[in-house]
């Protein structure tokens, strides 16, 4: 089964400027070596979490797949820090983990997915064993790690760029997107991108959903007083412009500024931050993934 928008393509072809956010062209320091995707991997990545699942929620396929699986137990609005420990274990494991742990993880994932399929006369038809919104869903992931690290050590040059893209395809590959469906340069990827976010078309069923995302309703109430705001904040500075007005986020030039001064602070500040303290939460993920497959206990 292939997905379906729920709504028709915007008639005017969405360009890079509109589907990306800017990144500042401030200097700043990167690595001696080309930047793979990996570098990316540190605590800082979570920033625009938020962010990255409403993108990949915003294509109707995905989206309503989410809102409406009868898979209570990895329901992000009914067990979030469980979705949260899941999405950051396949992230690890994706990038980090051996072929033999990539199959183990894809096979815990497999039994989850078989659920999660439209119910017939459905108004989208989805599938979650669909390699194009798999594929959808990979590429936001990828999305959410090149902004997220460009924020932080400044904009990578088009060799890094491409180097950087070369090590990030295991993000669709350890679930079922294959090798040559995806795009094989960072210019290929682009094009991909600007299309596929022609069918990032939000309905009223899964806006709400991600209104109760981005407001915390999943959570305790002094949790959403303490972080709600910043969040909120977070997440719209790591939505492009096109994503934005889905939502009906508003955001000002003033924003902006605010948002990329922030991030000039935290770059600046992460250069001080020992290496080993910013990739801990990856590293944990990954030895708990290990645990779990040592000990037969579940991975999802």
């Amino acid at each position: 089964m292939t997905s379906a928008a729920a709504q028709p393509f915007e008639s005017v072809p969405l360009t890079t400027e509109r589907t990306r956010i800017r990144i500042p062209a401030i200097h700043r320091s990167q690595t001696k070596r080309p930047p793979r995707v990996q570098d990316a991997m540190d605590f800082w990545q979570f920033a625009g979490a938020a962010a990255n699942v409403a993108m990949q929620l915003a294509r109707p396929g995905v989206g309503n797949g989410v809102a409406d699986s009868r898979v209570e137990s990895g329901a992000l609005l009914v067990h979030p820090w469980k979705r949260l420990r899941t999405t950051a274990s396949y992230l690890a494991v994706a990038l980090l983990g051996s072929p033999g742990e990539k199959t183990e993880f894809r096979e815990a994932v497999n039994v989850a997915h078989r659920q999660v399929r439209s119910e017939p006369g459905a108004a989208v038809k989805y599938n979650a064993f669909d390699r194009n919104l798999q594929l959808w869903v990979a590429a936001c992931l990828f999305i959410g790690f090149e902004d997220s690290y460009q924020m932080l050590h400044g904009k990578m040059n088009p060799e890094q760029a491409e180097e950087f893209y070369r090590t990030s395809s295991t993000l669709g590959t350890t679930l079922q997107v294959p090798e040559d469906m995806w795009p094989a340069t960072r210019a290929e990827f682009d094009v991909y991108w600007n299309l596929a976010c022609e069918q990032a078309v939000l309905d009223d069923k899964v806006k709400a959903y991600v209104d109760d995302l981005l407001h915390l309703r999943m959570i305790h109430w002094y949790l959403r007083v303490v972080f709600g705001g910043l969040l909120r904040f977070l997440t719209a500075g790591f939505l492009a412009p096109h994503f934005r007005e889905q939502m009906g986020i508003a955001w000002t030039a003033t924003d902006q500024r605010r948002f990329e001064n922030l991030f000039l602070f935290v770059g600046f500040v992460n250069r001080f931050v020992p290496k080993f303290l910013r990739f801990a939460p990856t590293h944990f993920m990954m030895r708990d993934v290990r645990r779990r497959i040592r000990k037969h206990k579940p991975l999802i």
